[in-house]
């Protein structure tokens, strides 16, 4: 019965009460020890410290160039833009709605893969060659945010 459900023996356990007397296993010091850098509040190193030896992330070699600056775009196709009707204006926040893209990241681009059969109003931050001019044969215009 519902009424008599219990999770299984040992299943749950109590939390350790620390700093309760010297009778509980885990007072005074609450588990601690005697002075140190882990007794101290905010005590401990910080993670990768492999005790003053040279980490192991320092110990690698390191190639490339990573930009900082770097804008991840959401891609979108000229084959996925055909779901939308003649006439519409299609933005980010319509692809959005319709569940074309899941999020933004940096903006929108615009690819020319597939083939565009609508006359569409189209506003991302970027376009490619092949896809502006794909939209402008089709009857479409071309709008940069």
């Amino acid at each position: 019965m519902l009424n008599e459900l219990k999770p299984v023996e040992g299943a749950r356990k109590n939390r350790k009460r620390l700093g309760r007397g010297p009778g509980s296993g885990t007072g005074k010091t609450s588990g601690k020890g005697n002075k140190g850098q882990l007794a101290r509040a905010g005590g401990g190193t910080r993670p990768g410290f492999e005790g003053g030896q040279l980490p192991f992330f320092q110990r690698l070699p390191k190639r490339g160039f990573k930009n900082v600056n770097r804008k991840e775009y959401a891609v979108i196709n000229l084959k996925d833009l055909n779901q939308f009707n003649d006439g519409e204006i299609i933005t980010p926040e319509t692809l959005i709605a319709r569940n074309v893209l899941k999020k933004l990241n940096s903006g929108v681009k615009v690819l020319a893969n597939g083939t565009l059969e609508k006359k569409l109003t189209v506003k991302a931050h970027v376009f490619s060659k092949a896809a502006e001019q794909a939209i402008v044969q089709a009857g479409g215009t071309v709008e940069v945010i």
